[in-house]
């Protein structure tokens, strides 16, 4: 197993106690990354969806620069999939892509087979034996119904029995709370929408950004992308898209509004897009939404339209 998660998060140490041999690095390099599994010849590479996203930015040509005919599992959790990732890793490394949902607190909730991300790409799966998993209206009501999205909620054998100082997360009907909400699609397959507290309303619509960036996340010239709500005088809240460009094709914030409109409604556009050099994410690659949300973009720039920015973030 070659073990690019960090060993401190749930997704590392959770495998840690399976009794096989483990490559460890002490930090992680896409190139190194690869490098392990051809060297060790890797069954397994355990990452979160971020290292992933890093390793197919390096292009197809290059990842074939490297022996990972080995590899019969990428096992990948900590935060939401896009489709695009799921299709592109198994362009690049054949039907071997896991996706495991879950929390800290409930452990694990679903998990998605290569089989189910063929059929239903960015899925977070179904709930494997010992695990259950509903979702909730706010009124506590159970939601069946494909695409109306609700709260989740799981049952596990190992979910958690409260913190230590007291506090324990929203339970209903023996369920724990993620925080997240989600919908279940035809087939049965349960997708996350985002964090409860993520949705915005814009001018009395509600707008989860994680659809927007997994729009996004399917072009070729847009390598990272993070979509906030920010306040807005005018419509309550309205969306801030921050991307990180292709260096060789860098696309124009109009480019971004118009595909967007292309392929959701049109009160789901960002009004504001902010091209960074990179993403502001913790050790665990978790994207950390707050710093966006606070942060103050700069002038606009004159030679792109007015509502372009260019602002760094470190």
């Amino acid at each position: 197993m070659v073990m690019a998660a960090p060993a401190f998060h749930g997704t590392g140490v959770s495998q840690l106690a399976l009794g096989q041999t483990v490559v460890m690095v002490r930090r992680f390099s896409p190139i190194d990354t690869l490098r392990a599994i051809e060297t060790h010849s890797g069954d397994i590479l355990v990452v979160v969806p971020t290292m992933l996203q890093r390793i197919l930015a390096l292009g197809a040509p290059k990842i074939a620069e490297f022996d990972t005919a080995s590899l019969r599992i990428i096992f990948s959790a900590g935060s939401a999939l896009s489709p695009d990732i799921c299709r592109r890793t198994r362009e690049s490394f054949g039907d071997v892509l896991h996706n495991l949902y879950g929390s800290t607190e409930c452990a694990v909730a679903t998990v998605a087979t290569p089989e189910d991300l063929r059929r239903a790409p960015g899925t977070a799966g179904r709930a494997p034996v010992t695990c259950h998993v509903e979702l909730f209206d706010d009124d506590g009501g159970r939601i069946t119904t494909p695409g109306v999205i609700g709260r989740i909620f799981v049952k596990s054998g190992l979910s958690f029995a409260g913190y230590t100082d007291g506090r324990d997360k929203e339970r209903l009907r023996g369920l724990l709370s993620t925080g997240d909400v989600g919908h279940w699609d035809e087939q049965g397959y349960l997708f996350v929408d985002g964090r409860d507290d993520d949705m915005i309303v814009s001018g009395g619509e509600n707008v989860y950004p994680l659809e927007v960036e997994n729009v996004l996340a399917e072009r070729e010239d847009v390598l990272d992308v993070a979509v906030v709500g920010v306040p807005d005088p005018e419509f309550g809240h309205r969306l801030r898209a921050f991307v990180v460009p292709d260096p060789d094709s860098r696309p124009a914030a109009d480019e971004i509004k118009t595909f967007v409109r292309s392929n959701l409604a049109r009160y789901k556009v960002p009004r504001d897009v902010v091209f960074v050099d990179r993403l502001p994410r913790n050790a665990t690659g978790k994207l950390l939404r707050r710093v966006l949300e606070e942060m103050d973009p700069v002038a606009p720039d004159d030679e792109h339209g007015d509502d372009e920015k260019r602002r760094p973030v470190s």
